[in-house]
């Protein structure tokens, strides 16, 4: 079998280390240096090897089929398809496994176990269970993985650094080779500055306290005048103790990436005009006949309505009666002949972080560019973004989840969010460009 990698994937494999630790970003080729590990550490008779990942089901989805096709014609039998094994002629084993259901790992012992993104394991996978694993082997391990804050995939790297028998590298995705310029200038346009250090640059960044850091008062905030030539954004959070929703329009500035016939969204400005804001014992149809009242305020005529908002909000009531909030707000904007209304409201809630970073993204983008401006009426929303926090355990550790113990918190941030999120989440531009093989 001959393997051919990139110098920095080369660096790792090379290494004679028993423990070794590989932080890398997005794209680095992580995977397949995991790949052509487990395929070394199986070339013998008896030896075993495993591949470990957050979940059974993340295993399979990584690793599975690019593991059949680098050792189609080394199988001894066919694969295990339930248990994910591959016999080999030479008498080794490859296995993917699960670290969700750690304690199930136990009882084979192992000569190379390869843990992806073992900042998303529990680490007691590790200490408990794995480590034991590899003692009457003396078997190696490889921890591989992007940041994921200062956890204990942050203090493994720390430690490895001045540890007898560990070794630590650390490389970020431009060094990999794999993914083109284009596609990096992408990203520090449409992604926040903090992720872009952790996704792409491979940077331990400490993700506690205010959600949207990429804030700044002095920038963000300025006044913002109604143009009827744009169509309205209305983005509604539902709920019952504070019924919260925006009023924005986007000044359009595409650029193209494939030549004029493929432009994106790059470019674009939003602008918060205005915020509706119901407290206490809210409800949809009190959002509906508040829009409709300061619409009237404003003296617009017919008007193009783009509908965001949380698609919980199909199953949800925060109105008597058996319809749903978007029931409510369709059924409204289909009655008066003043709306041409547009919704774009997904299936499923984006996860909260990536809510939240597409946000900072368009506040304050990596390159230092600022495309949200929000005008000084929407105090609400201002106090969102200056005061919201991100919410922690007992211990003090930084959970993905908002602070919600003041009721009349995220709730206009989090209508911003969903609109934002929707137009201009992080979207591939550029593929890949051609990477290792094994030949």
């Amino acid at each position: 079998m001959k393997i051919c990698l990139r110098e920095p994937q080369s660096r790792v494999f090379t290494c004679d280390h028993r423990f070794r630790v590989l932080v890398a970003g997005r794209r680095f080729g992580k995977t397949y240096l995991a790949l052509t590990e487990l395929c070394r550490a199986a070339w013998e008779a008896g030896r075993v090897a495993w591949y470990v990942a957050p979940s059974y089901r993340q295993a399979k989805r990584i690793a599975w089929k690019p593991l059949k096709a680098m050792t189609r014609r080394w199988w001894a039998d066919q694969p295990n398809e339930t248990d994910l094994r591959i016999e080999l002629v030479n008498g080794g084993s490859i296995a993917l496994r699960g670290a969700d259901r750690y304690d199930s790992l136990r009882g084979e012992g192992l000569n190379l176990v390869v843990l992806d993104e073992f900042a998303s394991m529990a680490p007691e996978a590790w200490t408990e269970v794995l480590r034991p694993s590899l003692s009457d082997r003396r078997g190696a391990a490889l921890f591989i993985g992007t940041p994921k804050g200062h956890n204990h995939f942050y203090e493994l790297f720390q430690a490895a650094q001045g540890t007898d028998g560990w070794a630590a590298f650390q490389f970020t995705t431009e060094q990999g080779g794999l993914v083109a310029e284009s596609e990096l200038a992408a990203a520090r346009r449409e992604l926040d500055e903090r992720t872009y250090r952790q996704e792409y640059q491979a940077s331990f960044e400490q993700a506690g306290g205010l959600a949207y850091y990429a804030w700044n008062r002095a920038v963000n905030v300025r006044p913002v005048t109604r143009n009827r030539d744009l169509p309205l954004v209305w983005s509604l959070d539902f709920n019952v103790d504070l019924m919260g929703s925006i009023l924005a329009q986007v000044r359009p500035g595409f650029e193209s990436v494939y030549g004029d016939s493929f432009p994106v969204k790059r470019r674009d400005v939003v602008e918060v005009i205005d915020e509706l804001v119901i407290l206490d014992n809210s409800n949809t149809a009190e959002a509906c006949v508040a829009l409709a009242r300061r619409l009237q305020q404003w003296g617009e005529g017919h008007v193009t309505v783009d509908v965001y908002g949380d698609p919980a909000g199909n199953q949800r009531h925060t109105s008597a009666g058996s319809r749903t909030d978007w029931q409510i707000v369709r059924e409204f904007l289909a009655r008066a002949d003043q709306y041409s209304a547009r919704f774009h409201v997904p299936s499923r809630a984006p996860a909260v972080k990536d809510r939240v970073n597409c946000v900072n993204a368009m506040l304050r983008n990596a390159e230092g560019a600022s495309r949200c401006f929000i005008d000084p009426r929407c105090r609400h929303l201002i106090r969102d973004l200056s005061q919201v926090q991100w919410r922690a355990d007992n211990h003090g550790n930084t959970l993905a989840a908002l602070d919600k113990s003041d009721r009349t918190r995220t709730h206009l941030s989090d209508a911003l969010g969903y609109f934002i999120e929707r137009e201009y989440g992080m979207r591939p531009q550029v593929g890949d460009l051609p990477g290792p093989a094994i030949l």
